[in-house]
């Protein structure tokens, strides 16, 4: 979270759970956006590694969270703000930020 806060995006929530699905971090871009964040690590390469963990099942988890809170959030369709999904991956001990890593339409 510091890792993206120093990127000047700001803080909303953590841990959002709904039946079905979770979000690891929601923060604001600077042009308003909300930006859903899947944190992941692994200390190794092997299957192709942190962000490669990610599958289409999970992405639907995400997608679903992200939708919920969305509509527990906003009073209709127009109060919503534009969203996108990034991915922040620790491999072997380095942080790699994946901006718009996918789309709620991909999944």
């Amino acid at each position: 979270m510091e890792f993206l806060q120093r990127q000047r995006l700001r803080f909303v929530a953590r841990n959002v759970l709904c039946r079905g699905g979770e979000i690891d971090l929601v923060m604001r871009d600077r042009d308003g956006a909300l930006v859903f964040v899947e944190v992941r690590a692994r200390a190794q390469q092997h299957y192709g590694g942190a962000a490669a963990s990610i599958g289409w099942q999970k992405k639907q988890r995400i997608v679903r969270a992200a939708r919920h809170y969305l509509a527990t959030r906003t009073r209709s369709s127009h109060d919503e703000p534009a969203c996108r999904f990034d991915v922040i991956a620790f491999e072997a001990g380095r942080l790699v930020w994946l901006r718009d890593a996918f789309r709620a339409d991909e999944v």
